[in-house]
């Protein structure tokens, strides 16, 4: 006959296993796992197995575990798990890419009923159609201020209906409409609140960022640091182009106002002196914009189909 384990031997083993897991794996998914059921969760477990452990605890026991080995380790980074650790969540433990294992964890979804003084993560939108209840029924969508008419011997709803909004208790009558609708609308699953990499927290939302968004976001930062470098005349390689670039206006500004001048100068005032010389340049210019659609409408008419006269079709109107 197995002995079971006292309490005491319980929480060595599961010291134990948390240190070591935190010893083994850099990587960390916090996730929620508020209305899990432990089915779901077993799944999960299959679901990730062969470089993912999920582990499941109280949150002081996992604090308290995380903060001895930080200090019997030396490690400190382990300290920026402990504020993570609210609510009813779990760890995640990975040597996978993070993002697949995100993915991975959001597959095991599960519906489930609107139950009653349950906060709701969603707003809950009854669609229009034909419910197939019975007009007995009605008082249900009454209570609810939901349209209804009765449509052969069936009750339909007219319009959508916002019945739940998101943050709000199901109450007793939407819980019962909901259920003679046979609608499950919330979905409830591991969601993932923070990622610890290597020692350092960041949000989900960063495993979804591609090389694109990454490259928009870094151009965006150079572009606003070259504008702050041009506004107090800091020079730095990203705003030095256009510093050689303002620098040229102003001493061709100077040139063109003055009689100092270089040889980029002479053209410009050249130009300046004789405008008439624009109009020569520019006109080869015009010539070409101006023979361009020309071309393209004749083009367009040898592509049309040439008009068939009665004598081509093999008869006359005169006939």
């Amino acid at each position: 006959m197995a002995v079971k384990s006292s309490k005491a031997d319980k929480k060595i083993a599961y010291d134990k296993k948390l240190c070591e897991l935190l010893d083994q794996y850099t990587q960390i998914l916090v996730a929620a796992a508020d209305n899990v059921g432990s089915n779901q969760l077993q799944n999960i477990r299959k679901g990730l197995r062969g470089d993912s452990v999920v582990l499941m605890g109280k949150n002081t026991m996992m604090k308290r575990t995380i903060r001895i080995h930080s200090e019997r380790t030396g490690n400190t980074a382990f300290l920026n798990l402990i504020p993570l650790l609210v609510g009813n969540v779990g760890l995640i433990f990975t040597k996978g890419d993070l993002k697949e294992v995100s993915e991975e964890v959001g597959k095991y979804k599960v519906g489930a009923p609107a139950r009653v003084g349950l906060v709701a993560p969603i707003d809950v939108v009854v669609p229009p159609g034909n419910t197939g209840l019975d007009p007995s029924q009605t008082s249900f969508f009454q209570v609810l201020n939901i349209p209804t008419k009765i449509n052969k011997g069936t009750v339909e709803i007219i319009t959508p209906v916002e019945l739940i909004k998101k943050g709000d208790k199901v109450g007793s009558s939407e819980a019962a409409l909901l259920s003679k609708l046979g609608i499950r609308p919330f979905s409830y699953g591991l969601i993932i609140q923070s990622v610890y990499d290597n020692g350092s927290v960041f949000s989900p939302e960063v495993l979804d960022l591609t090389e694109d968004d990454l490259v928009e976001k870094f151009a965006a930062g150079v572009s606003m640091a070259t504008a702050l470098a041009l506004a107090v005349s800091y020079p730095m390689l990203a705003a030095a182009p256009h510093m050689f670039v303002n620098a040229y206006k102003n001493v061709l500004a100077v040139a063109v106002a003055t009689d100092y001048s270089f040889p980029q100068a002479e053209k410009v005032k050249e130009y300046l002196k004789d405008p008439s010389k624009f109009a020569v340049t520019a006109a080869p210019v015009v010539a070409a914009e101006s023979a361009a659609p020309a071309s393209a409408k004749e083009e367009e008419k040898k592509e049309e189909p040439a008009e068939e006269s009665d004598e081509d079709m093999g008869f006359s109107l005169f006939d």
